[in-house]
C-alpha cells in the first residue's frame, strides 16, 4: 500500500522556521513529483509549492522568497524549507505525489504560527 507521510509540522513564533519532510512508505513509490497544499481552518487547500520531474519549482506568491521546495532522491524525500513563518502560514500541510496516474496524499502536519 503506497503511502505519503509529512513530518516537520510544529508551533513556531513568527519570523520562524520550519521543514517539512513528505517520504514514501514502500521501497517501490519513487517521488519524482510532489506537490506541497495547505488548508487553514475555513478555507479551501492551495497549493504552496510544486516541483516537477525535471526539477521545475513553482510557488505561490504568498510564500515566493520565503519557501523552498526540494527533493533528495537518495533519501526519496521531498521537503519543504519554510522561512520568515507569517501567523497567516498557519495550516496544514499536505503533500502529495503521482504514481501511475493516481494522486496520492498525506495525512497532513499541523503548522502553527504565533504572533
Amino acid at each position: 500500500q503506497v503511502q505519503l507521510v509529512e513530518s516537520g509540522g510544529g508551533l513556531v513564533q513568527a519570523g520562524g522556521s520550519l521543514r517539512l519532510s513528505c517520504a514514501a512508505s514502500g521501497s517501490t513509490f519513487r517521488i519524482n513529483a510532489c506537490g506541497w497544499y495547505r488548508q487553514a481552518p475555513g478555507k479551501e487547500r492551495e497549493l504552496v509549492a510544486r516541483i516537477t520531474i525535471g526539477g521545475t519549482t513553482i510557488y505561490a506568491d504568498s510564500v515566493k522568497g520565503r519557501f523552498t521546495i526540494s527533493r533528495d532522491s537518495a533519501k526519496n524525500t521531498v521537503y519543504l524549507q519554510m522561512n520568515s513563518l507569517k501567523p497567516e502560514d498557519t495550516a496544514v500541510y499536505y503533500c502529495n505525489a503521482p504514481r501511475s496516474s493516481v494522486l496520492y496524499w498525506g495525512q497532513g502536519t499541523q503548522v502553527t504560527v504565533s504572533s
